[in-house]
């Protein structure tokens, strides 16, 4: 008995999705004879203008996903991926791509976002990019199969674990600290957790490095605690790790139960050093913590800064708000230059820690509230009245609607937009037209080379009545 397991098919890549792969349409003509039926195709590692062969499962249905058989018409941008992960790996989908693609297609992203909401894509500078775009993270979070195995997930499989060699985007004294604990599991056959089952011992180990103090934290997450029989393998994973890596300031075991699965802890053991690391930022110190979001590529996040200082142009006689402003990555620099500030954010820990930040930084004139946007505005501006200037930093999902509008009723003369994700960037700020603001200029900046995502820098003033 013959068995088909598809149809190949020869497709032209027209256009790439939001997770950076590859869209064609076949149009087939089907049993009924009527009008032909469009076939929508995903295909990974693929690139515009690229011909492909694909061997499609069901092209019965209207969307399918494929990988490529074979590229037939390369574009002139195809490079040879260096990692030997590439085509399995979720970590990095661009690898295939030349640098200097990725910054026009991130570029050409922004612009279109822009004119999406009727706003001048012209005002678009071109992306900023690496002049060393491997090795650039300074933190990971790899994951252990339920073998004990250490790596990434496969691409479109959040269940399988591709067991780790290298990784090309990680710092490489983090990923040497990473490929010992791998070692250290395999030598004492400690289970991975299985999610299915939730079964097993170890579920993720989270890596960070200060590039600039050279400090390093190794977290790992168990289902256990360090104790009875695994006491011996945690004093062996200490004196292997001490030895080793002086430069690991921060060696925690952490307890996680819960059935979902995110690097959390319920209790905290730590095995050696402090449970947080120090960082620098231009110039200033931060605590870090497992759990603290700070920029993960240093570089690029020391050019946001930078950027939004050029931007902003902070007066020593403003009063500034600083909206979801996290640990204070930019309340600190513009808290030097300003005469008060005021950062924002609802996680009451980050809040914590910029305190904590802003007075290791000999910085006193600010004040920092945990405080839903809107309530935070509102509460500072009854305190010590409006700001003359504001920089707004949300997450991906974007700011919303409502917290646009607010802002835009406070009148802030300057506003300094800083985005992850330039689709509800374009969506925010459309917000403020109706407000009196201008849109003056964006800049693109490429914090994470060889993926899909771009961060902006964009500056709106009031008219002038």
């Amino acid at each position: 008995m013959t068995v088909i397991l598809g149809e190949k098919m020869v497709a032209e890549i027209h256009r790439l999705d939001s997770k950076g792969n590859g869209q064609a349409v076949i149009w087939r003509e089907h049993d009924l004879g009527n009008n032909p039926r469009k076939l929508r195709l995903t295909i990974p590692q693929t690139l515009p203008g690229e011909t492909v062969q694909v061997v499609v499962d069901q092209p019965e249905k209207r969307r399918r996903k494929a990988l490529p058989e074979e590229i037939l018409v390369a574009s002139p941008d195809r490079v040879e991926a260096p990692c030997p992960h590439f085509e399995l790996c979720g970590g990095c989908v661009w690898q295939h791509w030349s640098y200097e693609g990725q910054l026009k297609h991130k570029t050409n992203h922004v612009k279109e976002a822009l004119q999406s909401v009727g706003m001048n894509p012209e005002l678009v500078q071109d992306t900023f990019g690496m002049e060393e775009h491997w090795h650039y993270r300074n933190k990971m979070e790899f994951t252990f199969s339920p073998e004990g195995n250490l790596g990434l997930h496969e691409q479109g499989n959040f269940r399988k674990v591709i067991p780790l060699e290298t990784c090309l985007i990680a710092g490489r004294n983090m990923v040497d600290a990473t490929m010992e604990v791998s070692e250290w599991v395999q030598e004492f056959g400690l289970t991975g957790y299985n999610k299915d089952t939730h079964e097993g011992l170890l579920r993720h180990l989270m890596v960070r490095e200060s590039f600039e103090t050279g400090e390093m934290m190794l977290a790992l997450f168990a289902t256990e605690a360090p104790a009875g029989e695994l006491a011996t393998a945690a004093e062996n994973l200490i004196d292997r790790i001490t030895n080793k890596y002086p430069n690991v300031k921060s060696l925690m075991w952490l307890v996680n139960t819960d059935l979902a699965d995110r690097t959390q802890s319920e209790e905290t053991f730590v095995l050696a050093g402090r449970d947080f690391i120090y960082d620098e930022l231009g110039g200033y110190r931060y605590r870090l913590w497992f759990d603290t979001f700070f920029q993960t590529n240093p570089v690029q996040a020391q050019k946001l800064v930078e950027l939004a200082l050029e931007m902003g142009k902070p007066q020593a006689d403003e009063k500034m708000i600083d909206l979801f402003c996290g640990v204070g990555t930019f309340s600190l620099p513009f808290a030097a230059r300003v005469k008060e500030l005021a950062g924002i954010e609802i996680v009451e820990k980050s809040i914590e820690s910029a305190k904590r930040n802003a007075t290791d930084n000999d910085l006193y004139n600010t004040t920092f509230l945990a405080r839903d946007a809107r309530k935070g505005i509102d509460e500072i501006h009854e305190s010590w009245g409006l700001a003359d200037l504001l920089l707004i930093d949300p997450p991906r999902c974007g700011a919303g609607g409502k917290v646009m509008r607010r802002i835009g009723r406070a009148q802030p003369k300057r506003i300094v937009y800083v985005s992850c994700s330039p689709d509800t960037f374009a969506t925010d700020i459309a917000e403020l037209v109706p407000f009196g603001y201008t849109l003056q200029k964006v800049q693109p900046v490429d914090l994470f080379p060889h993926t899909v995502h771009v961060e902006c820098v964009a500056l709106l003033t009031l008219d002038e009545k």
